[in-house]
């Protein structure tokens, strides 16, 4: 067994079950490695892309994502969906082979392309330590939430291993040192890594520093980012406790569903009330999320009186973005539980509240003791919703001495919180469909069982906004670096991660040409996808940064063109719908067998800029 053979087979050992890339000859015996064990191998039709269908599977399906590339120009072309995932903290290992010969054509300074991005560089050294070495860069994906890119020099990768790694042998961090690859010949800890995880336990001063700030709060609201996407129970239990109010970050969004206090995402694609409720908070916490400008709305989301917490497992978040009250390390379900433990014990004046009584259908039961609707909160004359300071004996989690919960509120975000509630002037005619108009009928026709991935641009909140998705797996938002084109290839990820739920790629109609190669991929693997295009014939975010002062956009407008029968040349399904009536079309497709992936090619009214995007360019 040589060491490419060796690399292959501690991977699976170790869980890797599918990995993705664009096969050359540096990366051609690793590849074939991955998949005699047992790993399937998704081939792309670029680096790029399938470095975002291997950022999404891991984020969608909780696995460890693996992307393989050819030395040189294989890792730069995936350079772009690695910077995401690198920023995104997703647990990704990248195999990328390696020249070592600077007058090589293919030769590149791999490890400063990694480290200029956000990813970790390792390297195999040597046949001796290949296993080892490959084993420290899983667990560091893994455990440290990073990307790593792990180079795999030529010369090394097909040398004899003295003694071939035992397939259990690496459940662990193994003791043998890695080496980074950026760094000095010799070698290097695996907790001197930046990223790599200390303890996760929180220190119990901070606990008890956070109870009591939550003790003490009449508004709280949660606002759950990527670090608290396996901690709903944790949250729910310490939210009912002292009555606080659920949000997420748009990474998150899905977390909560189902419960009557969820607020959806809290920023930019906030709805009015959600927007409301969390401006009038007293205490806002984010677990595991930046409460950047995005979720916190460049700050306006935060009152002025508003006490702001931070829990995260990275020392270096806590008030990365703005000043916080409070600053607490440690993983979000543990740090959860540790409050709610507290506050059991902490006497009359936290015991939770009588629950609200149920209707017997599995809701709650918002009436009063007449029968009556209870009205909706009322408001203080401050921009806050005005909540009573007793408790409200009929509502969930609302403790003896206040929180956020009322019946009232309950009934208030049932009947105004999703963003099909609100009404609006529809702007479509002429040949186009508002994208309002057209995204709330989809979500009507489409199954619940969903998941959902957007690309970025003008067009990205209406996917975002009026699509359900039935939690937080539902949802790939492939956002932190802001590229256009990711979105096909997110949603590929998505798919293969889920493939019981129906996969749905949101795109605009720049991010559909930039990606088009993988319709190909779509097609070839058999995906029953959705893949819906808004197209405004242009590059909508500068069209309405820059034509309200007058510039030329003949830069950023194109012609018409007709994406339907480009999908249909890839092999697709497609329709192009320009009003409500073309969406029957749709329905056959999903009361049909699926043989082939769906594109509707949706003409969208572009009238207007999103607003969410205002916030985008005051960001840059």
């Amino acid at each position: 067994m040589n060491v490419a053979a060796a690399v292959g087979r501690v991977l699976a050992s170790l869980g890797v079950d599918t990995a993705f890339g664009v096969v050359g000859s540096g990366n051609f015996h690793v590849t074939n490695a991955l998949i005699e064990h047992g790993v399937r191998f998704v081939a792309a039709r670029h680096e790029g892309g399938a470095a975002t269908m291997a950022d999404a599977y891991a984020r969608t399906g909780g696995r460890v994502g693996v992307l393989s590339v050819h030395q040189g120009p294989g890792l730069t072309n995936a350079m772009t969906g690695i910077t995401e995932a690198a920023k995104s903290r997703t647990p990704l290992i990248v195999l990328a082979a390696e020249v070592t010969e600077p007058r090589s054509n293919f030769f590149v300074d791999q490890a400063a392309l990694a480290t200029a991005v956000g990813a970790v560089p390792l390297r195999i050294t040597s046949a001796e330590t290949a296993a080892a070495q490959t084993a420290q860069a899983f667990h560091l994906a893994r455990d440290g939430r990073r990307t790593v890119l792990l180079n795999l020099p030529l010369e090394v990768q097909s040398r004899p291993v003295p003694t071939p790694p035992a397939p259990a042998s690496f459940t662990s961090p193994p003791s043998v040192p890695v080496s980074l690859a950026s760094a000095p010949p010799g070698h290097v800890s695996l907790a001197s890594v930046p990223g790599f995880p200390g303890p996760s336990e929180p220190e119990a001063r901070e606990v008890a520093r956070l109870a009591e700030l939550l003790g003490a709060a009449r508004r709280p609201v949660f606002v759950a980012g990527r670090g608290a996407r396996a901690a709903r129970r944790e949250l729910e239990e310490l939210a009912e406790r002292i009555g606080a109010l659920l949000a997420t970050s748009a990474v998150a969004k899905g977390l909560f569903r189902g419960s009557p206090w969820d607020l959806d995402v809290s920023g930019g694609f906030a709805s009015p009330l959600t927007a409301e409720l969390v401006r009038g908070a007293d205490v806002i916490v984010g677990w595991g999320c930046a409460l950047n400008m995005w979720t916190m709305r460049q700050g306006t989301l935060i009152g002025p009186e508003a006490k702001v917490v931070q829990v995260d497992l990275d020392a270096d978040a806590l008030g990365a973005h703005r000043p916080i009250h409070l600053g607490v390390v440690g993983d979000v379900a543990l740090t959860a539980r540790s409050v709610t433990t507290l506050l059991a014990g902490g006497g009359d004046d936290l015991r939770p509240a009588p629950a609200v009584p149920d209707s017997g259908l599995g809701i709650l039961d918002v009436r009063d003791g007449a029968g009556r609707e209870e009205p909706a909160v009322p408001d203080n004359g401050l921009g806050e919703p005005d909540v009573p300071d007793g408790s409200d004996s009929g509502a969930r989690g609302v403790p003896g001495g206040g929180g956020y919960r009322s019946v009232a509120l309950a009934r208030r975000i049932a009947r105004e919180n999703r963003w099909r509630d609100v009404l609006y002037d529809d702007e479509g005619g002429e040949g186009r469909i508002d994208p309002r108009t057209l995204t709330i009928e989809l979500d009507d026709l489409l199954p619940a069982e969903r998941v959902v991935s957007v690309d970025s641009g003008n067009f990205m909140g209406y996917p975002s906004m009026f699509l359900d998705v039935p939690d937080e797996r539902g949802f790939c938002f492939t956002q932190a670096f802001q590229s256009i084109g990711l979105g096909l290839a997110t949603a590929i990820g998505a798919a293969l991660a889920q493939p019981d739920r129906l996969a749905v790629a949101a795109l605009g109609d720049g991010g559909a040409l930039m990606g088009v190669a993988e319709l190909e991929t779509v097609v070839r693997l058999g995906l029953a996808m959705v893949i819906v295009v808004y197209d405004d014939e242009g590059y909508g975010a500068e069209v309405h940064h820059f034509g309200p002062d007058g510039h030329s956009l003949d830069t950023v407008t194109f012609p018409p063109v007709d994406i339907a029968a480009i999908a249909r040349g890839f092999g697709c399904e497609a329709v192009t719908v320009r009003d409500r009536a073309d969406l029957a079309a749709v329905a056959g497709w999903l009361d049909g067998p699926r043989h082939r992936p769906l594109l509707i090619h949706a003409k969208v009214s572009g009238a207007r800029g999103a607003w969410w995007l205002e916030e985008a360019f005051r960001g840059h």
